[in-house]
């Protein structure tokens, strides 16, 4: 199998079975979902979706997040992995906002790598989610499924593996194609034991058909 054959197969798969596709983290503004985004950074969508309604009340806006001290903000985040680093970067985040971007999220995904705590995976997420971009975000999910499925080819780090996607799958599917290799990666195709048998791309996947012999 060709590596366009495995990319059109899995495109088509998707586009059937899973035409919709979205984040998990609960938002309602670009701020909120930066927000979310940073703390979901080595953590589950579920823990930050436990955790950010009472942050976001307590800090609605930039500006009050700004004006916070982060060990205030590590007891609200407390329960989520590495709150300490997180606290301090949520805070550095919403100064710059506030400073720099007039209290909003700035839409370039240049700037927004400027902010403390936003990476280019984070600004890629609110490039396809808020702002519409044909962007791919790569995370932790969408490197392995990439990789196991054999859409990505030895890549070593998740800026190889984005610019292959980017190469292979149309432009204006990129942002959707984010949301089905997370959604697959977190829900089928499991890390320590995938679910090959309640899979839908075992016809394309390098992984299965190696594992069949």
């Amino acid at each position: 199998m060709t590596i366009n054959e495995r990319y059109e197969g899995v495109i088509r798969w998707f586009s059937e079975n899973m035409p919709s596709a979205e984040t998990e983290l609960v938002y309602e503004t670009p701020y909120q979902l930066l927000v979310a985004t940073i703390l979901a950074a080595q953590c589950t969508d579920k823990r930050v979706n436990m955790t950010t309604p009472a942050l976001f009340d307590k800090y609605p806006t930039p500006k009050h997040l700004a004006d916070a001290d982060p060990e205030e903000v590590f007891q609200y985040i407390k329960s989520i992995s590495y709150p300490n680093n997180k606290a301090r970067h949520l805070v550095g985040m919403a100064k710059m906002v506030v400073e720099e971007f007039g209290g909003e999220i700035p839409t370039d995904l240049d700037q927004l790598q400027r902010l403390p705590g936003v990476g280019r995976k984070t600004a890629n997420v609110m490039g396809a989610v808020i702002f519409h971009k044909n962007v791919m975000p790569v995370d932790t999910h969408v490197f392995r499924v990439s990789a196991r499925i054999g859409l990505s080819v030895n890549a070593k780090t998740p800026l190889q593996t984005e610019m292959q996607l980017v190469r292979h799958i149309p432009e204006k599917l990129l942002p959707l194609a984010h949301h089905w290799l997370i959604l697959h990666g977190r829900y089928v195709c499991l890390a320590r034991k995938p679910h090959c048998d309640k899979c839908g791309l075992t016809a394309y996947c390098k992984y299965y058909a190696e594992k069949q012999g």
